[in-house]
């Protein structure tokens, strides 16, 4: 009985603090699954980059390859070279992203070229270099799903309410998607006219 007026004469404050207790231990918990998915990002990035440093250690051995063929394309190579070099100096994953943009624009100029030289086609370290490169394009490929299948998750999380109360109170916001650069959307072309 004793307990009973205890619970009537305190459910004026037991009510509101258990409420409080309740948002608090939702709070929490939301604040860890927004950083954890923050986390994820970050190393889905890290596998990104893992894979343009695989690429970007397998360009100079192509390049000096077909250098050996067609040494008249000395703008390919400089275009090559001076996206690497962007590549190394950024320090954003925007930067980095639009960097490898533009090596994948490189390359595929380079490709463009060695259709045209049948003697480079059939090199046996050519055509190895081809397929690891081949093979490091498609694992780049599914590094950059993974990454923007991440995003997507916190940024629905982030953007779903209740969730984006505690997202805006803790500082998580929105992160951009992967996307290939306009440069790299387009056509490789090449003159041999010059």
């Amino acid at each position: 009985m004793q307990e009973k007026n205890f619970i009537q004469r305190n459910l004026g404050w037991i009510i509101p603090v258990g409420i409080i207790l309740i948002l608090v231990v939702w709070g929490i918990s939301t604040y860890n699954k927004l950083i954890s998915q923050n986390v994820a990002i970050d190393a889905q990035w890290a596998q990104v980059e893992n894979q343009f440093q695989r690429r970007f250690d397998l360009i100079p051995n192509l390049v000096n390859t077909v250098k050996g063929i067609t040494a008249q394309e000395k703008d390919v190579f400089t275009a090559i070279a001076d996206a690497r070099t962007r590549y190394s100096g950024a320090t954003t994953p925007d930067e980095r992203a639009k960097a490898a943009g533009q090596v994948e624009s490189a390359l595929g100029r380079l490709l463009v070229i060695t259709e045209n030289y049948p003697q480079l086609q059939s090199s046996g370290a050519f055509r190895d270099l081809m397929v690891q490169l081949e093979g490091t394009e498609n694992r780049i490929a599914v590094e950059r799903m993974n990454y923007n299948n991440q995003v997507k998750t916190l940024n629905s999380a982030v953007k779903r309410f209740p969730t984006l109360l505690f997202a805006r109170m803790f500082g998580v916001n929105e992160r951009a998607y992967f996307e290939v650069s306009n440069e790299a959307k387009q056509n490789p072309t090449v003159n041999f006219s010059n």
